[in-house]
C-alpha cells in the first residue's frame, strides 16, 4: 500500500491498527521511521487543521518538511498536479499531502509516481485521515463502536467528512443516522429533526456549513438553520449523559454549533485536533514503512 487516498481501501484490521497505534504514540510511545525521509504538503485548498496537523506529525516523526505555498508555486502558471508531484519526486520528496479542490484527483497520478500519496481531502469526495482521527476519539471515549448511534448533522451534499465517515462507522458496527435540510441531504437518507435524533445518539457530529460551496439558494437564514439544525445549548442538555460531540472544525458559531457547546463538558473538539497529530503520525509511519519493505 503505497497511497491513503480513500477510507475504503484500509481493511478493518487496519483500521483498528491506526487506532491503536495512533494512542500508542499519544501515550509516548517512540515513532519508527527511518531517517532523511522528507515530506511536502500540496494544499490547494485553505487548510489550518489538516495541514498543521500534518506538519506536526511529520516533524515529530524527524521528517523533513518542505515548504510549498500552492499561490506562489508554478500552479498559477498553469502547471499540472501531475507536473508538481514529478518535480517534487525528482528533487527528492518521499510523501506528499495534497488537498485538491478536485474529486478524485489523485486517479490520474497515483501510479505513475513515486512518493507515497496521502489525501488530506478532494472536493466533496474523501477525507480519510479525519475519519481515522474522528474514530480514534470516539474510540477512546466507548472503546467499540457496536450499538452505539452517530448521528452525522448538516451539510451532507458537500461533506467529505460525512462521506468517509459512513464507510468507517458502518465497518465498525455503528448505527448511523443522518440530519440535514432537504436541500442538503444529497444521497443520504435523513431525519429532519435534531431534537427526535438527540434521544438515540451516542455521538452527534456536527459538519460545517460550506459557504463557500453554495450557490446562495437555500430557503433559510444562518439564524433559522441554527434554531432547526444547530446543536444549541438546550440540545447539548438533552443529550443521553455519556454522549459525546464532534465537529471537524472549522465551525461556525451560532450556526451549526453555539457558543457554549464549542468547550461544554459532551464536547470533543478540541480532543479530535490532537488526536489529528497522532493520528496522522501513525498512517505517515504505516505508510512509510510499507514503502521501505
Amino acid at each position: 500500500m503505497r497511497a491513503l487516498t480513500s477510507i475504503e481501501h484500509l481493511t478493518t484490521d487496519e483500521l483498528l491498527y491506526l487506532v491503536k497505534r495512533a494512542r500508542q504514540l499519544k501515550a509516548g510511545s517512540p515513532p519508527q521511521v527511518k531517517d532523511g525521509l522528507v515530506a511536502a504538503n500540496l494544499f490547494f485548498e485553505p487548510s489550518t487543521r489538516t495541514k498543521m496537523s500534518f506538519e506536526m506529525a511529520e516533524r515529530k516523526l524527524g521528517l523533513t518538511v518542505l515548504p510549498f505555498e500552492a499561490g506562489f508555486s508554478s500552479a498559477t502558471k498553469g502547471e499540472s498536479l501531475y507536473d508538481t508531484v514529478k518535480t517534487l519526486e525528482a528533487i527528492g520528496v518521499d510523501v506528499l499531502v495534497i488537498r485538491h479542490p478536485e474529486n478524485n484527483y489523485y486517479e490520474p497520478i497515483i501510479d505513475q509516481v513515486k512518493p507515497v500519496i496521502i489525501n488530506g481531502g478532494d472536493g466533496t469526495g474523501n477525507h480519510p485521515t479525519q475519519s481515522l482521527l474522528d474514530l480514534m476519539t470516539m474510540l477512546e471515549e466507548f472503546e467499540t463502536l457496536e450499538g452505539k448511534t452517530v448521528t452525522i448533522v448538516g451539510d451532507l451534499a458537500h461533506s467529505r467528512v460525512a462521506r468517509s465517515n459512513v464507510h468507517v462507522l458502518s465497518k465498525l458496527g455503528a448505527q448511523i443516522q443522518f440530519v440535514s435540510p432537504p436541500e442538503w441531504q444529497a444521497e443520504f437518507q435523513v431525519l429532519f429533526s435534531l431534537d427526535e435524533a438527540i434521544e438515540t445518539s451516542d455521538v452527534i457530529m456536527l459538519l460545517r456549513v460550506q459557504h463557500e460551496r453554495h450557490d446562495g439558494t437555500q430557503s433559510f437564514t444562518k439564524e433559522q438553520y441554527h434554531e432547526e439544525y444547530g446543536l444549541t445549548e438546550a440540545r447539548m442538555a438533552a443529550m443521553k449523559d455519556n454522549a459525546i460531540v464532534l465537529h471537524p472544525a472549522p465551525f461556525n458559531r451560532g450556526v451549526e454549533i453555539a457558543d457554549a457547546v464549542v468547550e461544554g463538558d459532551k464536547s470533543r473538539i478540541f480532543e479530535q485536533m490532537k488526536n489529528g497529530v497522532y493520528m496522522r503520525m501513525a498512517i505517515l509511519e504505516f505508510l512509510l514503512k510499507e514503502e521501505a519493505e
